[in-house]
């Protein structure tokens, strides 16, 4: 696969290759490799993500990612910063998706100002479930600190999701998943979200496994062109053949159809395999979607949501 005609900047990339950004070995070296790799597929810019740990580990990894960031003039253009996505996320199973239960806390501004500070000026992202947020007290300082937060991994009543939005919140994290296989008929947090989608920007994985293709055109047709963003979420066990790996200490199998997928609890996905070219080729021509909203979807709007130039 080559790059592709447009520019894509994707929010949620957790590594590719082999390699984890959660990984406490990871190294410059490496870093660049993604970079490099991820360039040749049409990448321009994209968020390095960390995932839920426990907080002394995510405070020294956003230490060591920050630094690497640095090190190289290729990896400070394009690492636009860090997504953080959790540990402030609901626990329940299903919600808490391939994230640990275990390392998950309830959010508080002492624990975002760790964060921050380990970070260096670079945490971008923050994804946050409302409900682990008493009075949003942590979305408003997120907020204040010019750092951009998403619902996600969550299950917050409307008038919670609505009094974060109030509060900062802005964006919402790979709706449809992270979510329970099944889920009340009308009032469950995807409806939810949906009812919001003039106040947010909601991001889709575009792999066609994580959400079916017509239910992807039926979300983005109710988000609509302006308020789309489609991800990959894509982790080291990308490009790699399938077989067993271990992403952020969790077994994790790939099958023959390069799907991730918990080996403890095969029903549940484990991020994705697939960058957003290839998922890009798929969506042209399985959904007819066309050169423009798909720039829309993968690089004006990404932009809009963090407030950087066009």
């Amino acid at each position: 696969m080559t790059s592709t005609a447009t520019p894509l900047f994707d929010l949620q990339i957790n590594g590719w290759n082999g390699v984890d950004f959660n990984s406490d070995e990871l190294n410059s070296e490496q870093l660049l490799r993604v970079c490099n790799e991820l360039r040749h597929r049409g990448v321009t810019q994209f968020l390095a993500t960390l995932i839920t740990d426990d907080l002394p580990k995510l405070v020294s990894r956003l230490k060591r990612l920050a630094n690497l960031i640095d090190t190289d003039p290729l990896s400070s253009q394009m690492i636009a910063g860090i997504h953080l996505e959790g540990p402030f996320l609901n626990p329940q199973s299903g919600y808490i998706g391939a994230h640990r239960a275990s390392a998950t806390l309830r959010a508080a501004p002492e624990h975002a100002a760790r964060l921050f500070d380990a970070a260096s000026g670079k945490l971008r992202l923050v994804t946050l479930a409302p409900e682990m947020d008493t009075g949003s007290q942590t979305i408003g300082w997120l907020t204040q600190h010019n750092v951009r937060v998403a619902a996600g991994h969550c299950n917050p009543s409307l008038p919670q999701l609505q009094a974060s939005i109030d509060a900062g919140l802005s964006l919402f994290t790979h709706l449809g998943n992270a979510c329970p296989p099944l889920l009340p008929r009308h009032d469950n947090i995807i409806q939810r979200a949906l009812s919001l989608s003039d106040r947010l920007f909601i991001t889709l994985i575009a792999d066609s496994q994580h959400i079916p293709l017509f239910a992807l055109r039926n979300y983005l047709r109710l988000i609509g062109a302006d308020r789309g963003i489609l991800i990959s979420d894509v982790t080291a066990a990308g490009g790699l053949p399938p077989g067993p790996f271990t992403l952020n200490g969790i077994a994790v199998q790939v099958d023959a159809q390069g799907v991730a997928r918990l080996a403890d609890q095969p029903e549940l996905l484990a991020g994705s395999t697939c960058l957003l070219d290839s998922a890009l080729q798929l969506l042209q021509s399985e959904l007819q979607l066309s050169p423009e909203l798909l720039h829309q979807l993968t690089w004006t709007n990404p932009r809009r949501a963090l407030g950087l130039p066009q």
